[in-house]
């Protein structure tokens, strides 16, 4: 019975669909139980997983506070760390008390290295307390379009009343504004930095983000841990004129870096292991 020519034009669609089919990456599994993955240039989502889920999220709201830091300017200028910035705790970069340095220099410290008393310092510097920049961080997320997060600190610790909040979608947003900044995007693609304390000593910041150490493609943004939060990253990436970001949260540290990899991977449309840096780790 020959075939109808409704039903032959169908086949031959379908056979000019398959090979496109066939050379497109598969849909990664994620480990983490919140996630999204979106174009950095046009905003447009290509994976999503409970991204509106309210979670902590650690230490990547640092992001935020970075883009109050540069909002406010005068990056060379300095600031004078406070009393409150020696007692964070866990990860710190070891600045005393009344000891001056350039603003930019305490940023830098507090996106490669993650130092939670950096992030006082610079939150204090700029607003003149913690809950005073906590309203700034609130105010700029919404304006971000961020409007199921909660901030009391600028550093992601855990607070007494576990109000401290974000989502994965929300993150995007504040993902999102700070790729944009020059300064941010320069800061978080540094795989290491030398660090120069008051008294001339100097020490060398190795990067928190592992894909960043790993794979040439990728090009930031910030680490987080906190028992509350398990393990979280934001991670951008860039290849072909295209730009991505992927945001983990609720993962766990055999899985965290993976998630992130496979997402930029995915949404880059490349192999990462043709990405590989042979110091990575």
């Amino acid at each position: 019975m020959p075939i109808a020519t409704s039903h032959l034009r169908s086949l031959v669609a379908l056979l000019t669909f398959l090979p496109a089919l066939a050379g497109h990456a598969a849909v990664p599994t994620i480990f983490g139980k919140s996630a999204i993955l979106f174009d950095a240039n046009t905003g447009e989502v290509l994976y999503k997983k409970n991204e509106t889920m309210r979670t902590p999220i650690a230490s990547t709201q640092k992001l935020l506070t970075s883009l109050l830091i540069v909002k406010a300017g005068n990056l060379q200028g300095n600031l004078t760390v406070p009393p409150e910035a020696p007692a964070q705790e866990p990860t710190k970069l070891g600045i005393k008390v009344g000891e001056k340095y350039p603003r930019i220099n305490v940023l830098t410290a507090l996106l490669v290295k993650s130092a939670n008393d950096t992030a006082v310092a610079l939150a204090v510097d700029n607003a003149g307390s913690i809950p005073a920049f906590a309203e700034k961080m609130n105010a700029e997320a919404r304006r971000l379009g961020a409007r199921n997060s909660h901030f009391e600190n600028p550093n992601g610790l855990p607070v007494p009343d576990q109000n401290q909040y974000s989502t994965a979608r929300d993150l995007a947003c504040i993902a999102r504004a700070a790729y944009r900044s020059p300064t941010i995007r320069d800061i978080v693609d540094r795989r290491t930095y030398v660090f120069t304390y008051a008294n001339g000593k100097t020490t060398v910041l190795t990067n928190t983000n592992r894909v960043l150490r790993g794979y040439s493609f990728c090009n930031g943004m910030k680490t987080g841990y906190t028992d509350l939060a398990g393990h979280c990253l934001v991670a951008s990436g860039a290849y072909g004129g295209r730009d991505m970001i992927a945001v983990v949260l609720k993962s766990d540290k055999a899985h965290v870096w993976d998630d992130a990899a496979k997402l930029l991977e995915y949404g880059l449309g490349i192999d990462r292991q043709k990405f590989l840096l042979k110091d990575g780790g």
